[in-house]
């Protein structure tokens, strides 16, 4: 019969197995995003939710909110927040596209 500690252990190293391959497949998506100066962020409006973490991490202040009428029949809601970015201020250093929950933000070419 497998003891307490048996299992705790297969579980931490599990743990450990899945939070490395995790880490492995976020550096992949990491480098395969370009970016530099000859890109600019994109937000693409239909999947923002307006959660304002781009705005925290950009260090250029090249992004900011703007209120937008709710596109939906059942709730009635004056103002929604949409992201949008500054091309001039924008570096193209990829910070807001790591930080989107909904991956409402991509680098395009200048």
């Amino acid at each position: 019969m497998t003891e307490l500690a048996d299992l705790q252990n297969r579980r931490l190293a599990e743990q450990e197995r899945i939070r490395y391959l995790l880490n492995s497949v976020r550096a992949e998506e990491e480098a395969s995003l370009k970016g530099g100066l000859d890109t600019v962020a994109w937000v693409k409006e239909e999947q923002c939710i307006g959660c304002d973490q781009c705005t925290i991490v950009c260090d250029d202040d090249a992004i900011e909110l703007f209120d937008s009428p709710l596109l939906s029949p059942i709730l009635n809601i004056d103002v929604n927040k949409k992201a949008k970015v500054l091309r001039d201020p924008c570096t193209g250093c990829k910070l807001c596209v790591l930080a989107c929950p909904t991956d409402a933000i991509i680098m395009i070419d200048r």
